[in-house]
């Protein structure tokens, strides 16, 4: 029996899905090297690999079979070889553009363990989708909006989520879509850098974000009588602003953000927050050329910089900090913790905290491979990012969980009975 890869789901499975792989019809013992490879929209490749040897039988399960020193990890790790692709050119972060498009994986199994692949004894591909069958994709140009509202199949109304990026700017899709196939009416908000929104980011004003929070409350198909946010980096803060604000937040999740206003002006009616100070001799370069500038930012506890301090006390939200402990983009765990005393100083209730040892600032959804330094926009050279990749895609997995979990509790009002697995 010729070698052949065998595949579960067969054909497609969801991006945030386990997929199970197993080879078969080796021989008893067998050594072989794994390798996957995927393009990204631009052409860029993304590769991993790993050395297994199969059992007496001939038959290797990903699932029992611990790789072997060598590859791109070890150890057992059933979906290793996608958490751990890793781009062939430098500084270089997997995102998908189209959400209606999947990514084409490519697996093959060569003989051996050598630096240089030896013979091909099979190959598979597999899609990685990110629609489930029958979420529908609505463009959103009301007013001054731009965004992208994701439905899930049914009748609903569902519970609503508006979804924010950070200083990339765009209008990134695939974390909405993801989880608008968990059952929840996602807004993808763009707010700068998009279309006929402003290039830069100079200022913000919240009024934009609150059309977007109404648009959201006043949906058919969006479950009352509050809505969640969630956001990562410099849009965690402008969720913190928009929960303090703003009317019609119910649960605000943070993956790494700020309780302080970052890198632009925000403006509300007749209020303004000046961004946090930033003190660039204290980022420090490393022979690489990589900046590490989890030092830039000023403290928001002391002198003038407490302005840029947002009064999240003024919220009437539950809130989730998601922490990566190892992010080098800002200290999120101090955010976190300073936030927490803020809220609990004002006789709010203690925000979730939930904390990952070893992971970095991009926590994104399940089996997106570690980013561990990229361009950063507003520095305009590669920054790092902080992780080590095996606890950060552990993190990724239990983070996707939490946040569900939090939302459904706060938005429908059911416990989902999850706990965290670290």
């Amino acid at each position: 029996m010729a070698p052949s890869i065998r595949l579960s789901p067969a054909a497609r499975s969801l991006f945030d899905e386990p997929l199970a792989i197993a080879v078969q019809g080796l021989g008893p013992r067998q050594q072989v090297t794994l390798r996957t490879s995927l393009r990204d929209e631009t052409g860029e490749l993304f590769q991993a690999s790993a050395r297994y040897q199969a059992g007496d039988d001939g038959q290797l399960d990903l699932a029992r079979c611990p790789a072997l020193p060598g590859g791109s990890f070890s150890g057992l790790e059933p979906m290793g070889l996608l958490w751990a692709l890793q781009p062939q050119k430098p500084f270089w972060r997997l995102v998908k553009r189209d959400v209606q498009s999947p990514f084409l994986l490519q697996l093959e199994v060569f003989e051996g363990h050598g630096e240089r692949s030896g013979r091909l004894l099979a190959q598979a591909q597999h899609e990685r989708a990110f629609l489930r069958d029958g979420v529908r994709r609505v463009p959103v140009r009301e007013g001054r909006i731009r965004a992208t509202l994701f439905l899930p199949p049914g009748s609903g109304p569902f519970p609503g989520i508006i979804d924010l990026y950070g200083t990339g700017g765009g209008l990134p899709e695939y974390r909405a879509c993801l989880l608008a196939n968990h059952g929840f009416a996602v807004l993808a908000l763009a707010f700068y850098s998009y279309e006929d929104l402003p290039k830069g980011m100079k200022e913000f004003h919240l009024e934009y974000f609150e059309e977007a929070v109404n648009y959201m409350l006043q949906h058919t198909q969006v479950k009352g009588p509050g809505i969640g946010l969630l956001g990562h980096s410099k849009g965690g803060d402008l969720c913190v602003s928009m929960a303090s604000f703003l009317k019609g937040i119910t649960a605000t999740a943070l993956i790494n953000g700020s309780v302080a206003n970052v890198g632009a002006v925000l403006r509300y009616k007749d209020i303004t927050i000046p961004p946090l100070g930033i003190s660039v001799n204290r980022i420090k370069v490393s022979e690489s050329g990589i900046a590490d500038i989890i030092d830039a930012l000023n403290n928001p506890l002391e002198g003038p910089d407490q302005k840029s301090f947002i009064p999240l006390e003024k919220a009437e939200c539950c809130f989730l900090f998601i922490v990566g402990q190892d992010d080098h983009n800002w200290k999120s765990e101090f955010f976190a913790v300073e936030g927490s005393k803020r809220l609990q100083a004002h006789g709010k209730e203690k925000p979730e905290i939930v904390c990952y040892p070893g992971a970095g600032h991009y926590i994104e959804p399940p089996f997106f491979p570690m980013c561990a330094a990229s361009m950063h926009l507003l520095f305009g050279k590669p920054v790092m990012w902080g992780g080590e990749p095996k606890a950060h895609s552990e993190a990724q997995i239990d983070a996707w969980q939490q946040i569900q979990a939090f939302f459904r509790k706060h938005l429908t009002g059911k416990p989902s009975g999850t706990s965290s697995k670290l």
